[in-house]
């Protein structure tokens, strides 16, 4: 049984497939292409998929389907917060679900990507077969004040680093603050501050220090699209209701689920995990004691592949 990511891998297929006349998805299949279907969802919102996002699934046994989201990756318009929101999202996974003729998947997804599985498993759970969660986020008002306020209790100089792009600003205007900056139209403000809120956030995504992470996300067309898409929702609470997603688990309660929380997690604090495996104690709750935010972390990067390799054992009709 793997605990560490399979080799590197090719795509056999992609596309553009077109949303609503105006934003195109890009998507990839790899693997068994006769395999059981999973669906990586990526986070951000807004970061896009990377080659290693294919490497969690046994490729002899998984048919493997990535898609970068709106605005994100390489789907067009790039860092679009047109017509973006969640609901555009959960559509935008049905029409690529018909798309590929596929009936049911496996959704894997962190942080943010946790956030659309349950939203998605939640509004269609006779498309899903089960789940694989990471870094539990909702998008609840507390998440968002640790992200401006109380990450920067841990990580003093990365906090310091973020408020100088915007000076003079305090801590419980920096979300607008930073909205309208990634928003102006001239690169010279809104480029600067998309690299310091993706750096901001890579720095802390660790447990310990790893500038391989900050690097992989300096990316310009990266950065922008991470930084616009993720602050756009961060605005507007995710376009979900409060508690919806914890009053939604009893729709997706029967499906087997594997949910993995870094103990360390200062990007989304293991409290918001916790209380998802209270609400939905038949899923499977496994606490990484040495990791931080990061699915690419040793401890977190195993239990995701235990947990993957697990889902062989879910019954396909």
């Amino acid at each position: 049984m793997y605990t560490d990511l399979f080799p590197a891998l090719d795509a056999y297929d992609s596309g553009m497939l077109d949303l609503d006349g105006t934003h195109t998805m890009y998507w990839e299949e790899s693997g068994n292409p006769d395999g059981v279907p999973i669906l990586y969802l990526h986070g951000g919102p807004g970061a896009g998929t990377m080659a290693v996002h294919r490497r969690f699934y046994d490729p002899e046994y998984f048919r493997i389907i990535l898609c970068d989201q709106r605005g994100a990756g390489r789907s067009t318009p790039h860092a679009s917060i047109d017509d973006n929101t969640t609901e555009h999202l959960l559509v935008d996974l049905e029409a690529l679900r018909a798309h590929r003729g596929i009936e049911q998947w496996h959704l894997f997804g962190g942080s943010w990507g946790s956030t659309l599985a349950l939203a998605y498993g939640q509004e269609f759970p006779e498309r899903c077969l089960g789940m694989v969660l990471r870094g539990i986020f909702t998008c609840s008002p507390r998440e968002v004040e640790w992200f401006f306020e109380g990450m920067g209790r841990f990580f003093p100089d990365a906090w310091r680093d973020f408020l100088a792009e915007v000076p003079g600003v305090s801590p419980d205007a920096l979300l607008s603050a930073y909205v309208a900056r990634l928003n102006d139209p001239d690169p010279e403000v809104h480029l600067p501050a998309a690299r310091a809120w993706s750096t901001y956030e890579a720095r802390c995504s660790t447990l310990r220090p790893n500038p391989d992470v900050v690097a992989a996300m300096s990316d310009v067309r990266g950065m922008l699209a991470l930084a616009r898409i993720e602050a756009h929702y961060l605005s507007n609470g995710a376009f979900l209701s409060s508690d919806q997603l914890f009053e939604g688990v009893d729709r997706i309660r029967h499906l087997p689920a594997t949910i993995v929380q870094g103990r360390y997690d200062m990007v989304c604090p293991i409290e918001t995990a916790e209380r998802l495996a209270r609400a939905w104690p038949e899923a499977e709750f496994v606490i990484v004691p040495d990791a931080g935010h990061s699915a690419l972390e040793r401890g977190t990067r195993e239990a995701l592949m235990l947990a993957v390799e697990g889902l062989k054992e879910i019954a396909v009709v």
